[in-house]
């Protein structure tokens, strides 16, 4: 049976010459099991007819986001699915994509979706190597979307190369390959922190950092969809986890995350400690707001709890604790030393000094270092996909 089966579909197309393809790829996907709803710009029917794909997808085909008689809801189409394909993708939408101008339906969708984007370019040999389209590209894959890989050939304008959309087949085997991951993290359960934490110094300010939780968001999300039950213990963010096994704590300071932590680190299997946690906080914290006065006032610090030191004191042998490292300087050393002392199984290292990494980005460039000393570096890429590299690294240690 393909892993298709059952599966709820946005098919997206754009006004492009390869927009014919479209109807053999909904049969197809129809085929499989999918049940599709059809999403097109206005440009998308001069190349193929909403009629064709309301007959084969069996639902009317949405192109505007209103009409004299319906208004559809964006936001509610965009929690139906199970992942949503733009196939084809011109680089006009792409472009549209990456700036969140949803003057369409099919960005505005895109907008809203919380399942996994799969997009199929099409476009001629100059557009596709042109800067801009690169640029859109790598944005989007930032994003955590999957680029389906362009085809090479023929174009619409008699030119010979890269930029044709890809097959129908090929696109319907890169779904497959996605839903049918393996659930290698089944009957797991693991313990994720993320975020920053909030230290009070009075009802109004605070201490903290540019931490998002985008990182151990993603790792929440990929390990509950490789089959593990999930406890995220979440810093103010305004993020939240998409995967239905994810349970989340919300905190705010480093002790309230200390003791979110110790409610379940003892049935843990896996423990990632991805939060951004403040390393002092004021010995005092205000009740009332603290009033401006002539000179300077000083605020005095205190060492908050480390809690990757903490839970490493009562690991078991099977259990495993992850750690990460935000470096400015002696990377590798100062990370291979907080490493040995909280007794971790492997660090993920990041640095300042590399462009698209650490906070408030959605990418993110890593090495993991192992507590043999190995050091496996991995390229830039979207933290979605840097949470597969990880999640991959814990399957083979467990292995």
């Amino acid at each position: 049976m393909s892993s298709l089966q059952e599966k709820k579909i946005i098919l997206g197309i754009t006004g492009s010459i390869a927009a014919y393809k479209s109807a053999s790829l909904c049969r197809l996907l129809i085929k499989a099991g999918c049940d599709v709803k059809v999403i097109m710009t206005q440009s998308a029917t001069e190349f193929i007819t909403p009629l064709s794909l309301s007959t084969l997808s069996k639902h009317e085909v949405i192109s505007a986001i209103a009409t004299e008689d319906n208004w559809s809801n964006h936001v509610e189409l965009g929690l139906w699915a199970d992942a949503f394909l733009i196939a084809p993708a011109t680089a006009n939408t792409m472009g549209k994509m990456v700036g969140g101008l949803a003057d369409n339906m099919l960005v505005a969708t895109y907008l809203s979706a919380k399942c996994p984007v799969f997009i199929a370019p099409a476009m001629d040999l100059d557009m596709w190597i042109h800067g801009s389209t690169k640029h859109n590209l790598t944005q989007l894959d930032s994003y955590g979307d999957e680029i389906i890989p362009v085809g090479h050939g023929e174009l619409a304008s008699g030119l010979v190369g890269d930029g044709r959309m890809a097959e129908p087949e090929d696109i319907v085997k890169y779904l497959e390959a996605h839903f049918s991951k393996k659930k290698d993290l089944i009957n797991k359960k693991v313990l994720i922190t993320a975020g920053p934490t909030q230290e009070a110094i009075d009802p109004v300010r605070f201490i903290s950092n540019h931490s998002t939780g985008t990182m151990g968001v993603a790792l929440a999300d990929e390990c509950a969809s490789r089959g593990a039950e999930v406890h995220l213990v979440l810093g103010p963010s305004k993020l939240s986890a998409a995967h239905p096994n994810v349970h989340t704590s919300n905190v705010k300071s480093a002790e309230d995350m200390y003791q979110a932590c110790l409610k379940t680190h003892d049935e843990a299997d896996i423990t990632i400690l991805a939060a951004a946690v403040a390393d002092y906080t004021p010995t005092v914290s205000a009740d009332q707001k603290i009033k401006k006065k002539e000179g300077d006032m000083k605020i005095e610090l205190m060492r908050t709890k480390d809690i990757a030191s903490e839970l490493g004191k009562n690991k078991s042998g099977n259990q495993l604790h992850v750690g990460f490292a935000l470096e400015t300087q002696n990377a590798v050393e100062n990370a291979s030393g907080k490493l040995k002392r909280k007794n971790l199984d492997f660090i993920v290292l990041n640095t300042l000094e590399d462009k698209g990494a650490g906070f408030g980005t959605g990418s993110n460039k890593v090495s993991i270092i192992h507590k043999s000393g190995e050091i496996i570096k991995y390229d830039l890429k979207s933290k979605k996909k840097v949470a597969v590299d990880i999640v991959n690294e814990l399957i083979q240690l467990i292995q």
